[in-house]
């Protein structure tokens, strides 16, 4: 593409649900538009826990995003790690490159927040990347792997316990999928260790699991999680992580697996953005979704504070980040055009989250059911959504031979020792 386009320049910065619709919906039209990402491939992250749970591998839930906006000749890909801004002279800097705009949109979403403990990371990895689920991977696969030679029982229990701290949708998917994974996929595969042993934990300050859902359906999901076998602790507070386990206002959890599932923080990227921030560090943003001292620069997805019907910041899921792609990309049309912009207004769906093999919940507002029927919605949902045909195809087959075979087919051990 060539950089002396008279077209007026659009920099999207993050290739997640909401970069890639803006960069789709202005595919064709009459801008130029750069698409900047540290990684060349988007993530489904959706199912990235199956990705940490081996239930799929991680080509099934991510594509190259070159090869997802080939057929717009308008749009360039750069693979860049972004760390900061020239706002005066409308740059982006990524390294040695500088890359100038027009017109700028933020969608570099969130990572995990140890709420002012980053030294837990280490001994509780969270889950946003596909280094984490690897990560993830590798440890609970490992674990049954030491438990096996372990001769010490002390130990060996410890290796066999689980800990999600963290009981939204990603905590509860996780729970449900280790517990999965013992109980059924893994028990003919040891000779010294019964699989079903381990001991799966879900942990949480709150009074009830998915505390954004219907109550009801969180009691619904609370009765599919002990059915599974999962230890359910609210109300618990942690206090301490370290490489024996967890500390919690009620006492020790020896532990040698722990997985962070409890809260996120924004990327730190958009301090270096004019504005005020809230306590995840999202960046506030008018109703048309830039900024208000910056009307040029768009934020969208799990950077921003974007505040729904009832006020409160709409949550970091895909369904935002997508409709938020889209409207920025009319405004910024609207912008070039001189026509007024457009205030977003966000269409909630409703929501999902899967617990485990035929157990979900889901909250579509004209209906709120579980078990079965809410799994095959949730398979059903995730299988439109996921980027491409080939995806679509491999997860469904995948997930149907789990289904009638209760295997996982992604189980190794990879990365460092």
């Amino acid at each position: 593409m060539s950089t002396n386009s008279p077209n007026p320049r659009v920099v999207v910065i993050g290739a997640g649900f909401g970069g890639l619709a803006v960069a789709k919906a202005l595919g064709g039209a009459p801008v130029q538009v750069t698409v900047l990402d540290r990684e060349n491939h988007h993530l489904f992250q959706p199912l990235l826990y199956q990705v940490a749970t081996a239930g799929l591998s991680p080509a099934n839930i991510a594509q190259p995003v070159r090869s997802i906006l080939r057929r717009y000749s308008n749009v360039e890909v750069l693979m860049a790690d972004v760390t900061g801004f020239d706002l005066e002279k409308k740059l982006v800097l990524a390294g040695g490159r500088s890359v100038p705009f027009d017109y700028l949109v933020v969608a570099t979403g969130a990572r995990h927040s140890y709420f002012g403990h980053p030294e837990w990371e280490q001994f509780a990895p969270g889950l946003k990347t596909l280094e984490d689920a690897l990560d993830i991977r590798r440890r609970l696969l490992l674990a049954f792997e030491k438990a096996e030679a372990e001769t010490d029982p002390v130990e060996r229990e410890r290796l066999l316990t689980f800990v999600i701290v963290g009981a939204g949708p990603t905590g509860v998917e996780m729970a449900g999928a280790i517990s999965e994974i013992a109980r059924e996929t893994m028990l003919r595969d040891f000779r010294r260790i019964d699989p079903r042993e381990a001991q799966v934990i879900l942990l949480d300050a709150a009074e009830r699991v998915l505390p954004v859902f219907d109550a009801d359906l969180s009691r619904k999901a609370e009765s599919q999680l002990h059915h599974l076998n999962v230890t359910v602790k609210l109300g618990v507070s942690v206090q301490d992580i370290n490489a024996d386990g967890v500390r919690t206002n009620e006492g020790f959890i020896h532990a040698r697996t722990v997985v962070w599932a409890a809260g996120n923080a924004a990327s730190p990227l958009v301090k270096a953005l004019p504005g005020t921030f809230d306590r995840a560090g999202r960046i506030q943003i008018s109703e048309t979704l830039n900024l208000p001292d910056a009307p040029h620069i768009y934020v969208i997805g799990d950077t921003a504070h974007c505040p729904g019907k009832d006020h409160k910041p709409l949550p970091g899921v895909s369904p935002v980040a997508l409709q938020q792609g889209a409207h920025v990309a009319e405004n910024i049309l609207a912008q070039i055009e001189g026509r007024a912009l457009k205030k977003f207004a966000y269409w909630d769906r409703g929501s999902m989250a899967t617990i485990g093999r035929h157990r979900a919940v889901a909250d579509v507002h004209f209906a709120k059911f579980s078990g079965l029927m809410a799994w095959l919605a949730w398979v059903f949902i995730h299988l439109i959504f996921l980027m491409n045909f080939r995806s679509r195809v491999s997860v469904f087959l995948t997930w149907v031979w789990s289904y009638f075979t209760r295997a996982q087919g992604a189980r190794l051990i990879t990365g460092k020792k």
